[in-house]
């Protein structure tokens, strides 16, 4: 086996979602194929309405999908209800978010502990401590969201994501609410922990010089990946005579 090919840990098969729309049926995505490798960084690119957001959502099984199927770490996760896909996920999957999404009645430990907590860590704020420290917060973890800087809360947002060492890592638009120097400190750090732990990053971004830092590109437009061949019909034998 060659040494550069990994195993994938993303399949996904013909993924299709339509949502209903006054007009009629409306199609988000259309027919995509992707397999991302174990331990890959992949961007996932194009324009806004193009499919970016709805593509994760369906491949971390947050969404069901019209037609198609998605693998995620060996599991199909179609055959699995909201709360089987939920139980999946949990210790196996982090987000990070472009709104942060951090609880604001806890503070940046709490936040960071309750993942561990679901997981049934054993020394959930050990662990959240720990993680804090690794993204330069220990003196911030008494803090709530409302008392942290926008950089700080993406920070924490970060930490969540990585405390309880998932094998994938999706991130939506992560540095989008932060200033450049703000965001290419989020982005350095993202990067640092993807290597670090060997975690599947797949990131979704318009920022170019962000998606430049990935392995890989996956470009959506209109719903499809740009540069797939459209699938060809069947040939149909002539008849004999």
């Amino acid at each position: 086996m060659p040494s550069h090919y990994t195993m994938p840990i993303i399949e996904a098969q013909n993924l299709t979602k339509q949502v209903v729309s006054p007009e009629g049926p409306l199609t988000i995505l259309d027919d995509i194929d992707l397999t991302i490798g174990a331990g890959e960084a992949c961007a996932i690119v194009g324009a806004s309405g193009s499919g970016k957001s709805t593509l994760i959502g369906l491949l971390a099984g947050l969404d069901t999908p019209s037609a198609g199927r998605v693998m995620l770490d060996g599991v199909d996760l179609g055959m699995l209800d909201e709360d089987g896909r939920a139980r999946w996920r949990a210790g196996r999957v982090g987000f990070v978010f472009q709104s942060f999404q951090l609880l604001p009645s806890l503070t940046a430990l709490e936040n960071v502990m309750l993942p561990l907590e679901l997981a049934g860590d054993a020394a959930p704020a050990e662990h959240a401590h720990e993680v804090l420290e690794r993204v330069g917060l220990a003196d911030r973890v008494g803090h709530y969201p409302s008392q942290l800087s926008g950089g700080e809360q993406q920070r924490v947002a970060i930490a969540r994501a990585f405390a309880a060492r998932p094998k994938i890592l999706f991130a939506d638009e992560p540095t989008g609410n932060l200033d450049q120097a703000t965001g290419a400190r989020v982005a350095d750090l993202l990067f640092a922990l993807n290597r670090e732990s060997a975690t599947t990053l797949v990131l979704v971004t318009h920022d170019e010089p962000l998606a430049r830092r990935c392995g890989r590109h996956v470009q959506l437009a209109a719903g499809r990946v740009r540069g797939a061949k459209p699938k060809r019909a069947a040939r149909r034998r002539p008849k004999r005579a």
